[in-house]
């Protein structure tokens, strides 16, 4: 493709990908806001802090099912349009976890938030895939990762800043008016969005589109990774502000903030993309990210000062975002002609993943204690880094071997 088109092509989708992030920072928020509170709730309603985490398992439950339905959704009726009502509807969860007396009511309402949330970011990558040609796709890709990066230390932030302040309900009533607010400004933009919809001209089936994708040798490896990377670095993290707080003494607020950095992490990946694909190639970012988490890994474990926690949050962030970028940009490829399926599937093992994560970590921490879901994720990780780079070079060479 030649440079004059992809500069026409970004200054076309440019408008785009911010609408698209701002609905990515709202999703964000919802999705780690609770990590802050997990201390906070278990102590209100009378519950370990390894029940009160489920709190962040329903959602990731619900935004992992519903990826069958919304891929197929966004391909058929239009992605951007499906994602903006997605967005107003998840106000409607935010507002029923403010408004719940018990841990229950706060579970149905996170399995709604969940569930609405799971249409806005993996059918805005897919929007991206369609729209956006692939030599400047992963550059586009860290450009909207921006609004899901903010959107990651605002929650955090949030739940911390509120439960320490005014109450921590008021957290989910700033986040519904957020989600609100951004959805209201999606809504009136689209008519003005071009899609690549099917409309009627396809009979709506569940299971084609995911038997087409599942068919791909490549595609089945990318999301056994991607649900791996789920369980092993959300699992962990899900706990990483009960730690700072029980571990080393500080308040729920610093523990969020800290734990927050994560963010500051995924922004330096993001603010750089362009520089660092072009010097390490995705090899090398895979293998680079796998290492990073596990280093940030260790620092949480082996340090005996909560400082220490806020450069552990920071290469978590980072190491997460060179590893998950490659896995990302190949998902919006491995399957074109059902982009939208492909790419939420891809969402949905990295929510399954982060379920079970969060299932295994609260077992550790119910039997061994906090600490205990470092030295599993200081462990797999690197390694997990190293077999996907591993498996990439054998692709790329064989792909270049059959077009010699």
């Amino acid at each position: 493709m030649s440079p004059d088109t992809i500069k026409d092509s970004a200054k076309s989708t440019g408008p785009v990908i911010m609408l698209l992030a701002l609905a990515a920072f709202a999703s964000s928020s919802s999705f780690r806001i609770c990590d802050a509170l997990l201390s906070v709730l278990a102590t209100e309603f009378e519950v370990r802090t390894a029940q009160a985490s489920t709190t962040v398992m329903y959602f990731a439950i619900a935004y992992g099912v519903m990826q069958f339905f919304y891929g197929q959704m966004g391909d058929r009726f239009g992605k951007f349009k499906v994602l903006s009502f997605a967005t107003v509807g998840c106000a409607m969860g935010s507002l029923l976890v403010a408004l719940s007396p018990t841990l229950k009511w706060i579970e149905l309402g996170r399995l709604l938030s969940g569930a609405t949330a799971a249409g806005i970011i993996p059918l805005s990558m897919a929007w991206i895939g369609d729209h956006v040609p692939y030599e400047q796709r992963q550059a586009t890709l860290a450009k909207f990762m921006l609004g899901s990066i903010t959107g990651l230390a605002a929650g955090q932030l949030m739940g911390g800043f509120f439960a320490d302040t005014i109450g921590w309900r008021w957290a989910f009533v700033c986040l519904s008016i957020v989600y609100l607010l951004v959805g209201t400004l999606l809504i009136s933009k689209r008519h003005t969005v071009a899609e690549h919809a099917t409309g009627g001209r396809q009979k709506f089936s569940l299971i084609a589109p995911m038997k087409q994708v599942m068919s791909i040798g490549w595609a089945r490896f990318v999301l056994l990774t991607v649900m791996l990377e789920g369980a092993l670095v959300f699992g962990p993290l899900a706990f990483v502000p009960a730690y700072l707080h029980e571990h080393h003494g500080i308040p729920v607020s610093w523990a969020g903030m800290i734990s927050g950095t994560f963010a500051l992490g995924a922004a330096t990946y993001a603010l750089r993309a362009n520089m660092l694909v072009s010097r390490l190639g995705e090899r090398r970012l895979a293998l680079y990210g796998g290492a990073t988490l596990g280093l940030a890994s260790a620092l949480y474990w082996l340090t005996s000062s909560w400082h220490w926690g806020v450069l552990a949050s920071v290469l978590s962030g980072f190491g997460y975002y060179l590893l998950h970028a490659v896995l990302q940009t190949n998902a919006t490829q491995m399957a074109p002609a059902v982009r939208g399926t492909a790419v939420s599937l891809f969402a949905s093992c990295l929510f399954l993943g982060q379920s079970l994560g969060v299932i295994g970590a609260a077992w550790l921490v119910d039997t061994f204690g906090l600490w205990s879901v470092f030295p599993v994720s200081l462990a797999t990780l690197p390694v997990l880094g190293w077999w996907f780079a591993w498996r990439l070079r054998n692709r790329q060479a064989n792909h270049q071997t059959s077009s010699s």
